[in-house]
């Protein structure tokens, strides 16, 4: 599709604030959309559903302020911001994350805002109060606003290095294995059990499935579902399966079978570059 642009609503402020929605999925820039029309300084001046047409997008109509999706077809939301990078009526980025934890890290110490998918009318509110904010105090120079996207792309394109392992019992002593060496962790019986190519362990030290996610996540972990955290680089074949979730076969001995939600198919697919 082409990039889409809008009027001006009847009865907004003399000075509204410029959005540009960015998402490849119709749904998500509906909902996105209905949500900011409750907000009556928001006017939406145009939507695009790729990195290609989000550029031409902010080069047209100059917003203020980009609802940016980070996973797009093609390029990601980063292409984005590299792309503008120099570029003179610099908006504001609030980015659209559903699963990248690293990624949420470095929006929150870059001061560069973020909202989880699914939205939260709540937490949408409480972005704009900041963006308010963040514009006003940028009024008259767009430098500050130049400074705090830099700092983020170093964050994403330079994550720290740091030597990851996971703890675990075996044989009434603690084992401390890597990420590689790790297939998938699942959640049963009130316990996080590790499974390696031949073994299946309890883990020692980490009692949420949240807490082993974070501290994996520099690795190539993926959220398959509440319950399961999957190494990708161990999946040996997967295939859809129904209601839109899919059904992998890791490369362990036993050739485990794990299930991908649906409501994270698509950042699984995304993930593998499909």
């Amino acid at each position: 599709m082409s990039v889409s642009h809008f009027t001006r609503p009847e009865g907004s402020s003399l000075n509204p604030i410029r959005c540009l929605i960015v998402d490849d999925e119709q749904p998500a820039r509906d909902e996105l959309r209905y949500l900011l029309s409750q907000h009556k300084d928001i006017e939406i001046v145009a939507e695009a559903d790729s990195a290609g047409k989000a550029v031409e997008a902010v080069c047209n109509y100059k917003p203020d302020l980009v609802f940016l999706d980070i996973q797009l077809p093609g390029r990601d939301g980063f292409e984005v911001i590299r792309e503008l990078a120099g570029f003179t009526d610099m908006p504001l980025f609030v980015f659209a994350t559903a699963y990248d934890s690293y990624a949420v890290k470095a929006f929150e110490e870059s001061a560069v805002d973020y909202i989880m998918k699914p939205l939260s009318e709540k937490r949408l509110a409480l972005t704009l109060v900041r963006i308010r904010k963040m514009l006003a105090d940028s009024a008259g120079g767009k430098g500050a606003i130049e400074n705090t996207l830099q700092a983020l792309l170093n964050q994403i394109e330079s994550p720290p290095r740091e030597r990851v392992k996971v703890s675990v019992e075996k044989n009434g002593r603690i084992k401390l294995l890597t990420p590689e060496e790790i297939v998938y962790c699942s959640y049963e019986s009130n316990a996080i059990i590790v499974h390696t190519g031949s073994d299946s362990l309890p883990i020692y030290g980490v009692t949420t499935m949240d807490k082993l996610e974070e501290h994996l996540s520099c690795s190539s972990f993926f959220r398959a579902h509440r319950s399961v955290l999957i190494n990708l680089d161990h999946i040996k074949e997967f295939s859809p399966w129904f209601n839109g979730k899919y059904n992998l076969t890791m490369d362990n001995v036993h050739l485990s079978e794990v299930t991908v939600s649906r409501a994270r198919a698509k950042a699984f697919r995304q993930r593998l570059g499909i």
